[in-house]
């Protein structure tokens, strides 16, 4: 009998995740469906879908988008980041939390009010459309989760080793170069993964803000779903969710590895003894 709860919980978080993965399946499928229309189960299958996707101009143009508009916000929302967390762990100001608590604001806010807040500042700087200004927007809703990645990373790096490398003659940026960046480079490069990912699936502000040249993936699926519902969709949903596992899957290899150089540089393999040798 008291192994009734943990089985039970065991069946319930295994349903939970059959029901939320279960959608993403089927879409998969559909992905591939030789049909001309949407049904499942397919009746055949066939990657006509996917060929039409990257065969259209439109839809080219609409990745292209996305690319860029993602680059933009992972450069400028890593770099500000890195700073601001670092900035914040190793000094004291005035308004230190009052400064952190904006930051992390876009997390409580409703996107919805962001988007409408940048649209009409976008309307009066006649910025709509404009690519720096979409990466820029999406740089500030991907800020919180690099902030909240490299402040976690930072925490990591002994403020000791700062202080033996300084007290040997290292500069500042010397310091800042060779000590810590290289022990915070995997939070880095996840805080920058993250950030993409933030920015090539975000809908709400580019739905306010592209304009016709400029419509991500995400606004020319809502638009084609508005219009038309096409198998097409499906093959481009499809590629956003291998997008989306990629960069997951690669956030962990990163993470895998820079653990294992760690772990290897702080446990030296022991000195091979005279007996081993001989």
């Amino acid at each position: 009998m008291r192994r009734w709860p943990a089985l039970l919980l065991r069946l319930y978080v295994a349903a939970m995740c059959v029901w939320l993965l279960a959608p993403i399946v089927i879409v998969v499928i559909l992905a591939f469906s030789g049909d001309g229309y949407l049904r499942f189960p397919p009746a055949s299958l066939s990657l006509q879908w996917f060929a039409r996707f990257f065969g259209n101009l439109q839809w080219q143009r609409a990745l292209l988008s996305s690319l860029v508009i993602g680059a933009i916000a992972c450069v400028t929302s890593t770099t500000i980041g890195f700073f601001a967390a670092y900035a914040f762990l190793r000094t004291e100001f005035r308004a230190k939390k009052l400064l952190l608590s904006l930051m992390l604001t876009p997390v409580i806010v409703p996107s919805i009010i962001t988007a409408i807040a940048m649209y009409y500042l976008a309307g009066k700087l006649g910025l709509i459309g404009n690519y720096l200004w979409l990466g820029l927007c999406h740089a500030v809703i991907a800020m919180p989760i690099v902030l909240l990645i490299l402040l976690s990373a930072l925490h990591a790096v002994d403020p000791n080793l700062e202080r033996a490398a300084q007290g040997l003659g290292a500069g500042r940026l010397r310091v800042f170069c060779r000590v810590v960046v290289p022990i915070v480079l995997p939070g880095v490069l996840s805080a920058a993964l993250f950030a993409f990912l933030a920015s090539f699936d975000e809908l709400l502000i580019s739905l306010f803000l592209a304009g016709v040249h400029t419509q991500t993936l995400p606004v020319r699926i809502w638009n084609s779903l508005n219009l038309q519902v096409e198998p097409t969709i499906a093959a481009v949903s499809a590629f956003l969710i291998g997008v989306t596992t990629l960069i997951l899957a690669a956030d962990g290899i990163l993470r895998y590895r820079f653990g294992q150089r760690r772990r290897r540089s702080f446990n030296p393999a022991p000195p091979a003894t005279g007996a081993a040798r001989g």
